[in-house]
C-alpha cells in the first residue's frame, strides 16, 4: 500500500545535498521513535509518514524503536497498539521493533566513560535543590557542590546505583556541560536517574534508567540512523544531542527539526488524552471521537485518507494551525471514490402504500457505486411497508421544501414515485404512519403530468435490518480547547453533543453482512463504517455528506 512521496520539502532537499556529497555514502536511515506511554494520534501519524516515506523515497531504511526508558508509564498494551498503528498505515519496518532497553548494557558503559572523561558526576541535590541551582532564562545556574568529586570516586557512587544500593531519588547522575549556557538543556542536565521499578522488556536488571535525551542520541548513532528527524520543540535539545555523540566520539547523525501538527478542535497531548480515557469522559483511547489512529480507524477514516492528509499539509520549519477540515475533507474525498452506497433509515417513520398489494414483493437492482460501475449491484427489496426518515416529511413545510408533504409526490431512490395522502398521528400529536399512493407507471422513468418534488431513500419495513447507529461529531466545541484559557481547562470545552445513539435505525438487508470497519455511504446522510469492536450490528458516523461545522463558525 505504501507509496514514496509525491512532493519534496526542506528536509529531502537536505538529504539531497548530503547525498551529492557523499557524507552518509546515499545510504539514507530514519527512524520512528515513538516513547510506549500512549496511544498515537494524528500527529504522530504525520511523523510516521515523514520518516516511513523519507526512508522510501531514497531506497533506504526505517526503524521502528521504541524509547522506552520510563518503565513507571509504559506497557505492553502501548507497544502493541503502535506496532498496529504503523502497519495499518502501510509502512513495515527494517528488521525487528527495537527498543531503546535493548542498549541499556551499552549505554550504561558510555556513562561510565563520561565519568572517566570528567564530563558527568553523580550529584545528591535533592530536586528543590536542583531547580535552585539551575538558574532561570536571564540568570545563570550555580555550580553543584558534588560537582568536582573526582572520577574514582563518582564511578564508585554509579556503580552502586546500579546495584540497587540507594533509593529512587536519592542521587541522579549528570553530564557536566556549563551551567552558564544561555540554553537551560545544556546546564548539567540529568543522565540516569535511579527507579526500582520492573520494566516490560528488561524484567528487574535494571534499577537506573537512563534519560531520553541521553538515550535518544545513542540509539541512532547505533542504529546509523543519518537523518534523526524531529519535532520542534527538540530544536533547543539540538546542542545536548550534538554534545553527547561529540563528546564520546561516535557515529553523529543529523538531528533536523519540522513543525509539529496542531490541529485546531483538537487535543494532541498523550497526556490530555489520557486524562480523558482515565476520567472516563470517553470509551477509550479507540473511542471515534479521539484523535488517536486507533480512534480514527474506527470512527471510519482508511489509512490513505491519512496518508493523503499528510502529504497535502506539508512538511514546514515553522509552527501553524491545520483546520480539522482538512482532514474531514481527505476522508469525504477518499469515501466518495471508495465506499459503496446503501440506505439508511435512522430516524424512521412508517409508510404504508395504499394501493400496492399486499403480499406483492418486488426486488430492485441498484449499482453499489453511482461513478463506479466496478462495484457491481446489489438486490434491494421493496415492498407495501416502508421505512422513510421522519425528516423527510414535513405537515407544514418551509419554502423550497423537497421531500413528502400531504398531497405532493417525491421518489423514492431507485424505486418509484410516491403521493402523501394522510398523516396518522398518536395521541401526544406525534406522526406515527403516512399513507400513500405509488405511481406503478413511474419506476425507472418519470411521471406523466406531473413532476416530484425531491428524492428521499427508504427501506423495506418487511425486510428492514435494526441497527444501533452512532453519531459522532468533533469532542470538542472550542478551536484551541487546550490553549490557557481563564479559569478553565481543556475538558471545560467537550462538546456534550459529540455522541449521538439512535437505537433503531432501519437499513437495507445487505448491511447485515457488511465487515467490521467497513465503509458505506448511508445515501443522504453521511459515511458510515460498522463498528471494529461492538458484537451487535452497531455503526459509526464517520464524516456528515458536507461540512456542517462551516456554517457553525461563519454564524458566530
Amino acid at each position: 500500500m505504501s507509496e514514496t512521496p509525491k512532493t519534496g520539502n526542506f528536509i529531502t532537499q537536505i538529504i539531497d545535498k548530503d547525498n551529492e556529497t557523499g557524507k552518509y555514502a546515499g545510504n539514507v536511515m530514519t527512524r520512528f521513535p515513538p516513547e510506549p506511554n500512549g496511544y498515537l494520534h494524528i500527529g504522530h501519524a504525520k511523523s510516521i509518514c515523514l520518516n516511513f516515506g523519507i526512508a522510501e523515497r531514497f531506497d533506504g531504511q526505517c526503524n521502528l524503536r521504541f524509547d522506552d526508558t520510563n518503565p513507571e508509564k509504559e506497557s505492553l498494551e502501548y507497544i502493541n497498539s503502535i506496532k498496529k498503528d504503523v502497519e495499518w498505515l502501510g509502512f513495515t519496518w527494517a528488521d525487528e521493533p527495537k527498543f531503546a532497553s535493548n542498549y541499556f548494557d551499552q549505554l550504561f558503559e558510555f556513562a561510565v566513560q563520561l565519568i572517566k572523561l570528567g564530563k558527568a558526576y553523580v550529584c545528591k541535590l535533592t530536586p528543590e535543590e536542583m531547580r535552585e541551582y539551575r538558574g532561570t532564562l536571564k540568570e545563570p545556574g550555580k555550580n553543584s557542590p558534588y560537582r568536582d568529586t573526582s572520577v574514582e570516586d563518582n564511578l564508585a557512587l554509579f556503580t552502586q546505583m546500579k546495584e540497587g544500593e540507594f533509593a529512587d531519588g536519592a542521587m541522579v547522575l549528570r553530564a557536566k556541560i556549563d551551567m552558564a549556557s544561555p540554553n537551560i538543556n545544556m546546564r548539567d542536565p540529568i543522565i540516569y536517574r535511579i527507579r526500582h521499578i520492573h520494566h516490560h522488556q528488561t524484567g528487574d536488571k535494571w534499577c537506573v534508567y537512563p534519560m531520553y535525551d541521553f538515550t535518544h542520541c545513542l540509539s541512532d548513532a547505533m542504529e546509523d540512523v543519518t537523518h534523526s528527524i524531529c519535532t520542534l520543540e527538540f530544536q533547543d535539545h539540538r546542542p545536548l544531542y550534538d554534545w553527547v555523540l561529540d563528546t564520546l566520539n561516535t557515529a553523529h547523525p543529523q538531528q533536523i527539526e519540522f513543525a509539529r501538527l496542531n490541529l485546531n478542535y483538537t487535543v494532541t497531548s498523550k497526556r490530555k488524552l489520557k486524562q480523558l480515557v482515565d476520567e472516563g469522559h470517553v470509551e477509550g483511547w479507540d473511542d471515534p471521537r479521539m484523535s488517536t489512529i486507533s480512534g480514527l480507524r474506527r470512527r471510519g477514516y482508511t489509512a490513505r485518507s491519512i496518508r493523503n492528509f499528510c502529504e497535502r499539509i506539508g512538511v514546514t520549519r515553522s509552527d501553524g494551525i491545520v483546520d480539522v477540515s482538512m482532514l474531514e475533507h481527505a476522508i469525504r474525498e477518499d469515501l466518495d471514490q471508495n465506499a459503496n452506497r446503501a440506505m439508511a433509515v435512522l430516524n424512521p417513520i412508517k409508510v404504508t402504500l395504499t394501493n400496492y398489494p399486499d403480499e406483492q414483493e418486488e426486488i430492485f437492482t441498484v449499482n453499489n457505486h453511482p461513478k463506479n460501475a466496478d462495484a457491481g449491484t446489489r438486490q434491494v427489496p421493496f415492498s407495501k411497508n416502508l421505512f422513510i426518515d421522519a425528516a423527510d416529511f414535513a405537515e407544514v413545510p418551509p419554502k423550497k421544501w423537497k421531500r413528502l408533504t400531504l398531497g405532493e409526490a417525491v421518489r423514492l431512490r431507485g424505486g418509484y414515485v410516491i403521493t402523501c395522502d394522510e398523516a396518522i398521528k398518536n395521541e401526544e400529536g406525534d406522526v406515527v404512519e403516512l399513507l400513500c399512493r405509488y405511481d406503478e407507471n413511474t419506476l425507472g422513468v418519470n411521471p406523466e403530468g406531473y413532476k416530484p418534488k425531491g428524492v428521499i431513500h427508504w427501506v423495506s419495513a418487511n425486510h428492514a435490518i435494526t441497527a444501533e447507529v452512532r453519531l459522532y461529531d468533533r469532542l470538542f466545541n472550542e478551536a484551541a480547547p487546550d490553549a490557557n484559557h481563564e479559569s478553565k481547562t481543556f475538558l471545560d470545552f467537550i462538546n456534550q453533543e459529540s455522541l449521538l445513539v439512535l437505537g433503531n435505525a432501519k437499513l437495507e438487508p445487505s448491511l447485515e453482512t457488511a465487515a467490521k470497519g467497513t465503509g458505506f455511504q448511508f445515501e443522504r446522510e453521511g459515511y458510515f463504517c460498522r463498528d471494529l469492536v461492538s458484537d451487535t450490528l452497531t455503526f459509526n458516523r464517520t464524516v456528515t455528506l458536507r461540512d456542517s461545522w462551516a456554517k457553525i463558525e461563519a454564524k458566530r
